[in-house]
């Protein structure tokens, strides 16, 4: 069995030393270094080619927004999960939309670290679509109905694929968006993997941040 790679970020010593116990435990696991800052985290993601980054958000010298935008263009594989001390901080969204594949807070259960870091590593985002949404609708004011007319940006996608990222905005899973559409989740995973392909995405998080980035979904108070 292959181990997950990690690469711990943040400028608290105690709060590392506490991700590695909890992650050195598991078998399938392993912490390949440690950061205190995003300019340090951004050298040692292209040094050790980890498959998953844990980024703080706030940090001295870089913060994990900038870091994570870094990553992400230098080309590196890693996935970066943003660590924040709020259940929904408003510096997430521009973490999302520069890169990461999802948040979590910092004092929450063990199991859902681990958990998050075998997710992230698998290729999907932390975040469920629901808590997508609402991460997006508290900060980016995101609301579900569409513009009258398709974005340009979008002319990529076929009708079906244009369904199915309505639906992922609206936070629907696969299962649901099957469901609604008539078609099988085995049809909307493929869906879904040809809208993340031809957009350059690495999940649905991000799927979902370029609806609202394009024009697809409208800020409330904007009509």
């Amino acid at each position: 069995m292959q181990s997950i790679r990690v690469l711990l970020v943040d400028d608290q010593p105690m709060i590392r030393t506490g991700f590695r116990l909890i992650l050195e435990a598991e078998p399938d696991i392993t912490v390949v270094g440690e950061a205190a800052d995003g300019a340090a985290s951004v050298e040692s993601a292209l040094a050790l080619e980890p498959d998953v980054v844990l980024m703080d958000i706030r940090m001295p010298v870089m913060d994990g927004v900038e870091a994570t935008r870094t990553i992400a263009a230098s080309g590196s594989a890693a996935r970066v999960v943003i660590l924040t001390t709020f259940d929904l901080d408003a510096h997430v969204v521009d973490a999302l939309r520069a890169g990461a594949s999802g948040f979590l807070v910092k004092d929450g259960p063990a199991d859902s670290l681990v958990e998050a870091i075998r997710t992230v590593a698998a290729g999907e985002a932390v975040l469920s679509p629901r808590v997508t949404h609402s991460l997006l609708d508290r900060f980016a004011h995101l609301a579900a109905p569409a513009t009258p007319e398709v974005p340009s940006r979008l002319d990529a996608l076929t009708g079906r694929e244009l369904d199915v990222l309505h639906s992922l905005t609206r936070g629907l899973s696969n299962a649901e968006i099957a469901l609604e559409l008539g078609v099988g989740e085995t049809t909307v995973k493929t869906h879904v993997a040809h809208i993340l392909e031809k957009y350059g995405l690495r999940d649905r998080v991000q799927a979902v941040i370029l609806a609202y980035d394009c024009g697809l979904v409208v800020p409330r108070g904007a009509r």
